[in-house]
């Protein structure tokens, strides 16, 4: 079955003609003005936008995301620029969104689902872990799931339990599903532009802490190295990114926790010791080469991430490291994660995410001979 998409705002009605031509001038603008300081949030909705105007399969739906434009305003002014047809409210059924969406995936759409908080998914995780992630090899490869699944995810916003979880082990044990977590402005707007063009099902985790971060950008640019990628089959999938070189330890981390790294490598600088930063990006697939291939060199390791240690994704990190790097190892690997209990009221989360000192006293623990 074939989808009957308004892919403009003009022609359903949503906006005057005037108002849509003012905003193409203004994106137009934008365009023309080079670098220039952007947040996360601006990142993830241009790309959105700009998923939506190059394909008109590619709909965005959920919890507010409609004229509100979501709790944290990514969807912000999709719904008037593409309609309601194309960017639209659901009722407060996760289970049912992402059931809404598995069908749309089927039948040729490339629906973009937006999770409240990282823990309200939880209502939603029998149709991720049985159906997302499973279709495509129950049907011998005959159906494909293009669906991305955005949850804002981790610490760092003062808000209580059900609002601040880690969760991405369990969507990173679970396969079928690749799972992407961008740490800087510049990867917002591209893995997300990558996970709508995969034909596979993405988690996207997206770390609500750094939404209103802000780098120096020119968003033309990434679209342009965005539409080059696209038409030469390459992308960010699977690949880490060295976000601080250095040659006595690697300090591995991804989504929150890389800011924090890169300001304990920073503070270890004043101290002599040069530490390399690893930017995971992508944890399904995960880049063993990159990752090894630094912790080779610098013989000393350390993992970093918010969610709970035990049985987690750093856990995992650490693991693929010691097989990959043993032999290379001048100490045990060491983590700094968050503590292994539910999350904290805001007054302590400072005390269970990880911080500069942590890593710091990690760090020295790695049996330096001097």
């Amino acid at each position: 079955m074939s989808p009957t998409i308004t892919t403009s705002s003009e022609a359903n009605g949503n906006v005057s003609v005037a108002t849509a031509r003012a905003a193409a001038s203004a994106a137009a603008s934008a365009e023309a003005a080079g670098p220039q300081l952007v947040t996360m949030a601006k990142a993830l909705n241009t790309a959105l936008s700009d998923a939506m105007h190059a394909d008109s399969s590619v709909l965005v739906f959920g919890e507010d995301v409609g004229m509100l434009g979501g709790v944290f305003r990514i969807t912000d002014g999709l719904t008037a620029t593409f309609g309601e047809q194309r960017c639209f409210d659901t009722p407060l059924a996760e289970s049912g969104i992402v059931g809404m969406a598995v069908g749309m995936a089927i039948n040729g759409m490339r629906p973009v689902i937006e999770m409240q908080f990282d823990a309200f998914a939880y209502p939603a995780f029998e149709q991720i872990i049985s159906h997302v992630a499973k279709m495509h090899n129950r049907t011998k490869g005959a159906v494909k799931l293009p669906l991305v699944i955005r949850i804002p995810y981790g610490g760092g916003i003062g808000g209580v339990e059900h609002h601040c979880d880690s969760s991405e082990a369990y969507y990173a044990h679970t396969a079928g599903l690749k799972v992407y977590t961008p740490a800087t402005v510049a990867d917002g707007y591209t893995m997300l532009r990558e996970a709508i063009d995969s034909d596979d099902p993405v988690i996207f985790m997206e770390p609500k802490k750094m939404y209103w971060t802000k780098d120096t950008v020119d968003l033309a640019d990434l679209r342009s190295q965005h539409k080059a990628n696209a038409a030469a089959g390459t992308s960010s999938e699977g690949r880490a990114a060295v976000a601080r070189p250095g040659t006595d330890a690697t300090l591995i981390a991804y989504g929150p926790s890389v800011p924090t790294a890169l300001a304990a490598a920073e503070a270890a600088a004043l101290e002599g010791r040069s530490l390399e930063v690893i930017d995971v990006r992508s944890i399904v697939p995960f880049d063993d080469e990159t990752v090894s291939a630094s912790v080779r060199k610098t013989g000393r390791a350390v993992v970093i991430a918010e969610a709970h240690g035990f049985a987690s994704v750093s856990s995992e990190i650490v693991a693929r490291v010691q097989e990959r790097c043993f032999h290379h190892l001048a100490a045990p690997i060491r983590r700094v994660t968050g503590f292994d209990v539910p999350y904290p009221a805001p007054k302590l989360e400072h005390y269970y995410l990880p911080g500069v000192d942590r890593i710091l006293d990690a760090v020295d623990d790695l049996q330096w001979e001097n």
